[in-house]
């Protein structure tokens, strides 16, 4: 199955437009555009048809999406149309308040079996922020049933967040939290684990932190203890169980030549900003086969930039 993770930037620009307005002013497309013609943001209402678009031409059959405020998740919906559901809560009320972490899965390929959201803070069981982060931080999470495996239906866990972009304590008590959640998970359903997100923290340097614990290279943080009660496992079991990087498990030559997953809104050929930040993770436990790792475009010819990140596709055989 193809798996999406894209931070699709929060609705920064709010207007009245319609999904139907916004498909009904289209352009003819036989006719040429002037190229780049459109620079920097561009508004949800413009953006959102491009995403839809390389969404529905990557095949995806799930998708954990970042920074979605709650008319962005209901416009994806309406555009997805009704094979697909989602899950998800806004973050900062439990509700519909605040950006979402949602998950979109395809009504055909994929079965929900149960969902809950959880905060990443040192009060995860309601709305809440860590101490010096600079956004309140959720993680939706879910168990899911795939029924095209290639064996046979296979249950599996999958959880989609976003990690602070200001505070490092916070990504590292969130990597500390994700880690612990998805060890549970492995030792309980004994099926794969698969993450995803935006984690404000690349693989190397100074902000690496999150990332070096969810893999296993730096040990995790204390935690609150209820959430590390909840989800423990029994001494001994899965002690060395770590997240891995889905990209580098899978062959060099299904891994595509984009390595940035975050761009900005910078023009083209300006690299200033771009890093690495957005992952799909699976669990060391197994069960999973890393088939293929492409990053698409958010650029299109028109200067549009349907979002400061780019989307990753993640192709993973479950057993």
């Amino acid at each position: 199955m193809r798996v999406a993770s894209y931070n699709l930037r929060y609705d920064s620009m709010p207007d009245n437009i319609t999904v139907q307005q916004s498909l009904a002013s289209l352009p003819d497309p036989l006719q040429a555009y002037t190229f780049f013609g459109k620079k920097g943001e561009q508004p949800w209402s413009t953006r959102r048809i491009k995403v839809f678009e390389h969404l529905q031409s990557e095949g995806v059959v799930l998708a954990g999406f970042q920074e979605a405020l709650v008319r962005q998740v209901h416009d994806l919906a309406e555009l997805l149309g009704n094979e697909w559901a989602w899950i998800g809560v806004g973050r900062d009320d439990g509700v519909a308040a605040g950006e979402f972490s949602p998950i979109f899965y395809k009504k055909s390929d994929v079965t929900l079996v149960s969902n809950d959201s959880f905060w990443l803070s040192n009060t995860p069981d309601v709305p809440s922020k860590f101490p010096g982060a600079g956004s309140v931080r959720i993680c939706t999470a879910s168990h899911l049933i795939l029924k095209t495996g290639a064996g046979g239906p296979v249950h599996s866990t999958y959880l989609n967040t976003h990690l602070d972009d200001q505070s490092d304590a916070q990504r590292r008590l969130a990597a500390s939290m994700l880690l612990t959640r998805a060890r549970y998970e492995a030792f309980k359903t004994k099926g794969p684990v698969i993450i995803s997100g935006d984690f404000n923290s690349p693989a190397t340097g100074t902000d690496s932190g999150a990332y070096q614990i969810i893999t296993g290279q730096l040990p995790p943080v204390a935690i609150n203890q209820t959430f590390a009660d909840k989800y423990a496992v029994p001494e001994g079991a899965l002690p060395n169980f770590t997240m891995v990087d889905l990209k580098g498990q899978a062959p060099r030559s299904a891994v595509s030549g984009d390595f940035a997953t975050y761009t900005g809104f910078n023009a083209p050929g300006d690299a200033s900003v771009y890093s690495r930040i957005d992952f799909v993770f699976g669990g060391s436990n197994g069960r999973w086969t890393s088939n293929a790792y492409k990053v698409g475009s958010s650029l299109t010819d028109d200067g549009v930039l349907a979002s400061d990140h780019r989307p990753v596709f993640q192709d993973i055989t479950l057993h």
